[in-house]
């Protein structure tokens, strides 16, 4: 029986707390998703057009995507300093942002607010890497699950920071800003020193299952409760206690899971498995050794042993899974078991950045998020001009609508693809190809303008870019291995801005601004073509209607399909990978 101090220090060291105090970080880090609402706070307030609006948002989108030096400081810093690095730049670039559009200081020219935009946002690329490198690490069995559910949360803030900002009732809708400057900081400092790895894989218990279950319950109450929140407050006028009661209930869901951790450590006994306890140290059975300098990595106990082990009495499974481990050793010695280091690594094995760059899988899936995830980045940095266009005046719900539907993609992707790899031993990239036509659908339906265009963009759009990045993560971290994955990962995060940089920062606002500038009669016609006139007026210009955004739906619905062929490639190369990893565990 373990007295309070030592459950404390248990407690403090225990995996799941880990992992729900980076879901709470997460729910709060998010920032980015939360443009389509400020962004026409700052056109109104500094009298931008559209395509100057879409420079702010790409800067946006390159802040929150350009993680190299979060992806680099991981491998030599404490996990703490990385996340007090973010804090700073997110205080400061949010910060300045608020000063600037609340008048605080004088109107600064737009490359000084694009600066500001991208060091905030980057900031949480520093949570991001953070959170992902400790809890894939100690969660090293469950991968789609951990990145779904906490890049899930990354993009449900932008709905949970709305609903925390509404609880404030702010005098200006600049106030956002500055919740957006002032929430994550305050959450992160408060959280900072307990994400870091903590040797997950030396805690691992039956009932992972039965608390994984838990999470995603928890998930969904979360996504239903704030779905009803949206739905009651576009149709009713709540008063402010109403408002402030939601808020709270609110919290009280996300804070739910740290009853994980507390059961495991303060109301159960504390009782090792046989897998668990050969897995503890290197006499026991680790699951790599070194021998003759080289590191040799073994596939783990409960994936090698075949599944009628399971089934006999204590004793004797702790008998058969010893001979396995011998074996597993003697196999390595005698060079059954592929060794690291000789002739560079392959798929499975960890590769370096530069590595994974020389191949052909890491550039597929990179292009196909580049056309996919690009697209969905587009629809949600200009929800609130699609709003204002179809006549939609409170843009927010519109925009805490897609992050519900995003988060939910992100979770439904991580759980939905590890079914695939578990059940089937089909590669993970299988499920980037689904969600790309149901992306590519959605987009289709707005581009013809048919009825309630606005919710089936924003439902299967979110679902879809959502997906993504439950489904990305883990199938790099299979392929590619963990050793630099924060580097992958952050490189992979470049494709969303490269292509919002172009279908966003060109194709969108340029078609947009055009039928504005058609709308509001300063096209004129000469020799028979039309030919656009320098005049602008104070005010910026508005287009209204279907299509204003129409044409870049048709646009991007083709490069989803596109994006669907590329994954297609991928999962063909990498069946055999695949059945190699997870083929075993199904027999």
């Amino acid at each position: 029986m373990l007295r309070l101090p030592e459950k404390l220090k248990t407690f403090a060291n225990n995996r799941w707390l880990v992992f729900v105090c980076a879901m709470w970080v997460q729910s709060c880090a998010g920032v980015g998703y939360l443009f389509g609402s400020i962004s026409p706070v700052i056109k109104s307030a500094m009298g931008y057009n559209q395509r100057q609006v879409a420079l702010l948002g790409v800067a946006k989108d390159l802040g929150d995507s350009i993680g190299f030096v979060a992806g680099s400081l991981v491998e030599i810093l404490p996990v703490w300093s990385l996340m007090l690095i973010g804090v700073v730049q997110n205080f400061v670039g949010y910060g300045l942002v608020w000063l600037i559009v609340t008048n605080k200081l004088p109107a600064l020219p737009l490359w000084v607010l694009c600066l500001a935009i991208f060091v905030g946002t980057n900031g949480e690329t520093y949570f991001n890497t953070a959170a992902l490198v400790s809890c894939v690490q100690n969660f090293p069995k469950h991968r789609g699950p951990i990145v779904g559910i906490l890049k899930g949360f990354a993009g449900l803030s932008g709905a949970i920071l709305t609903q925390i900002y509404l609880m404030i009732n702010a005098p200006s809708e600049a106030a956002l800003i500055f919740v957006v400057a002032v929430g994550p900081s305050m959450v992160v400092i408060a959280l900072m020193f307990i994400i870091r790895p903590v040797g997950g894989h030396k805690q691992i218990r039956p009932s992972d299952n039965s608390s994984f279950l838990f999470t995603y319950s928890v998930c969904l109450v979360l996504a239903a409760y704030l779905l009803g929140v949206l739905v009651l407050e576009d149709v009713v006028d709540l008063s402010q206690t109403v408002v402030t009661l939601i808020a709270v209930i609110l919290i009280i869901i996300i804070l739910l899971p740290i009853i994980i951790p507390a059961l495991l450590v303060f109301f159960s006994e504390r009782r090792p498995s046989v897998e668990e306890s050969l897995l503890s140290g290197p006499s026991k059975g680790a699951s790599n050794f070194e021998q003759d300098g080289e590191e040799v990595i073994l596939s783990e106990v409960e994936d090698e042993k075949p599944p009628e082990v399971d089934s006999l009495p204590a004793s004797q499974r702790q008998k058969r899974i010893a001979q396995l481990q011998a074996k597993l050793f003697q196999a390595a010695a005698v060079g059954g078991v592929r060794v690291k280091g000789r002739k560079g690594p392959r798929r499975g094995e960890d590769f370096t950045l530069f590595q994974a760059m020389m191949k052909a899988d890491f550039l597929l899936l990179f292009f196909s998020l580049v056309l996919a995830a690009g697209s969905g980045l587009t629809i949600i940095d200009n929800l609130g001009q699609i709003c204002e266009s179809l006549g939609y005046n409170d843009t927010n719900i519109y925009v805490s609508m897609i992050s519900i539907w995003n988060f939910l993609g992100r979770v439904g992707g991580g759980y939905f693809s590890e079914t695939i790899v578990r059940n089937f031993a089909y590669p993970r990239p299988v499920a980037m190809a689904v969600v790309q036509v149901v992306m590519a659908i959605a987009l289709v339906y707005y581009a013809m303008g048919w009825p309630g265009q606005i919710y089936v963009t924003t439902v299967l759009v979110g679902l879809g870019y959502g997906a993504h990045w439950g489904i990305v993560p883990a199938a790099v971290s299979e392929l590619f291995g963990l050793k630099s994955f924060g580097a992958l990962y952050n490189f992979l995060t470049l494709a969303s801005p490269a292509g919002s940089l172009v279908f966003s920062g060109v194709i969108a606002s340029g078609i947009y601004d055009y039928f504005a500038e058609k709308q509001a009669g300063l096209l004129t016609q000469y020799t028979g073509k039309l030919l656009a006139v320098s005049l602008r007026t104070e005010e910026s210009l508005t287009c209204v209607g279907t299509i204003c955004y129409s044409i870049t739906c048709g646009i991007m619905a083709g490069l989803c399909i596109i994006a669907m062929v590329l994954s297609l490639i991928v999962v063909y190369r990498t069946k055999s990978v695949y059945a190699q990893l997870y083929g075993k565990s199904r027999n």
